[in-house]
């Protein structure tokens, strides 16, 4: 081979590097952005996106729709549904298997009841009593023996319910008879009862009053009277939706959840 050949291939090997060079930059550079891409496309997809049914203690209907809308806004994708009823009432449709993602209470030995069927609760608020009487206080309850005239037309939570254990707790800590014209299966029940006027006065929680201001007055009973209500939250083991529903249960204790439950007069859990 003559030495004029050689030389000609040797600079076409270096000219065809020199070439390919900036190209697998290129290459590099599309590679990197198509990663980027990929990454911040997994990223968003990675969050939990689910229909997630929540089963409720009645007494956190009105926060629940708030903070319910709050958590759509904030997490795109995922639709909740809120199923609200008495505590003992959820209890037993998990008991039955009823599909469900979420069970929040209103008491811990409710909560307790479906341990089985639950991972660890967290207490995401804390709630007290208060005397609920018709606007403007009419018959002048002004503090729980009161509730012991016979003359005031009473109505409780049935004692199977939260609302009505705590009622009886404070009532019989105080060795106060009420005979109540009603008990009802839930503590919106009495609340209702009270609003329409076919009650002088009942028991509820003091975030249950105040959703109805405008309708009751809630006469405050002191600390050394009164009952702490706790709310356990837990995710289902059933649930068809575990990471979206553990993502939720956690969103509750978050800043933004607890706002929205501290605004609506729940107590820090």
């Amino acid at each position: 081979m003559s030495l004029t050949l050689t030389r000609r291939r040797t600079a076409a090997a270096v000219l065809t590097a020199a070439l390919l060079v900036p190209l697998a930059a290129c290459s590099n550079d599309d590679a990197e952005k198509d990663t980027a891409g990929s990454t911040a496309s997994g990223s968003a997809s990675a969050a939990p996106r689910a229909n997630l049914t929540v089963l409720a203690a009645a007494s956190l209907t009105d926060v629940f729709k708030t903070a319910g809308a709050a958590y759509e806004k904030s997490h795109p994708g995922t639709k909740l549904t809120f199923s609200f009823a008495g505590s003992q009432e959820l209890v037993a449709q998990v008991s039955q298997g009823s599909p469900a993602d979420v069970l929040v209470t209103a008491d811990t030995k409710s909560m307790d009841k479906v341990k089985a069927d639950t991972g660890t609760p967290t207490v995401i608020a804390k709630n007290r009593l208060v005397i609920a009487t018709g606007k403007g206080n009419p018959f002048k309850v002004d503090e729980l023996k009161d509730l012991a005239d016979t003359k005031l037309k009473v109505v409780l939570a049935a004692p199977e319910v939260p609302a009505g254990k705590y009622s009886k707790k404070v009532l019989d800590a105080q060795k106060i008879t009420v005979k109540p014209v009603s008990q009802e299966p839930n503590v919106r029940a009495v609340l209702s009862k009270v609003e329409l006027g076919e009650a002088d006065a009942g028991l509820v929680y003091k975030t249950d009053a105040e959703s109805a201001e405008d309708k009751v007055e809630a006469v405050e009973i002191p600390d050394a009277q009164n009952a702490i209500a706790q709310y356990p939250a837990a995710t289902l083991k059933d649930s068809k939706n575990a990471e979206a529903a553990a993502a939720f249960v956690a969103w509750l204790s978050s800043p933004e959840g607890q706002k929205i439950l501290q605004d609506a007069g729940f107590q820090k859990p």
